[in-house]
C-alpha cells in the first residue's frame, strides 16, 4: 500500500510524517503513549521543561524496550536448549 500524510504532535510541536497506511495507527499510538507519559511526569514531577519531559520519557522507553529485548533472548535460549535436549533424546531413542 501507498504512503499517506500525517501530522504528530508531541511536546506542543507538530511533526508532519510520511507513513505507510499500515503504520499510521502504530505511530499516532506511539505519539499519544509519549504524551500521555509527558503528562504523568509533569504531574507527578513539578518538571515544565518539555526536553527535560521529553528526556525522561526517552529513558523510559528505551530502557523497556532493552529489558523486552533480553527477555526475548533469554526465552529464545531457554526454548533453544529444551529443543536440543528434545533432539538428544529423540536421537538416542531411535538410535537404539
Amino acid at each position: 500500500m501507498g504512503e499517506i500524510s500525517i501530522k504528530i504532535n508531541i511536546a506542543d510541536r507538530v511533526y508532519p510524517l510520511k507513513v505507510s497506511m499500515e503504520e499510521e495507527e502504530i505511530i499516532r499510538r506511539a505519539a499519544k503513549l509519549i504524551g500521555d507519559r509527558l503528562k504523568e511526569y509533569q504531574e507527578n514531577y513539578a518538571v515544565r521543561d518539555k526536553q527535560d519531559l521529553l528526556s525522561m520519557a526517552v529513558l523510559h522507553y528505551a530502557t523497556a524496550s532493552l529489558k523486552a529485548e533480553r527477555k526475548v533472548t533469554v526465552e529464545d535460549t531457554e526454548v533453544a536448549d529444551g529443543v536440543y535436549k528434545l533432539d538428544q533424546l529423540l536421537t538416542d531413542f531411535f538410535s537404539k
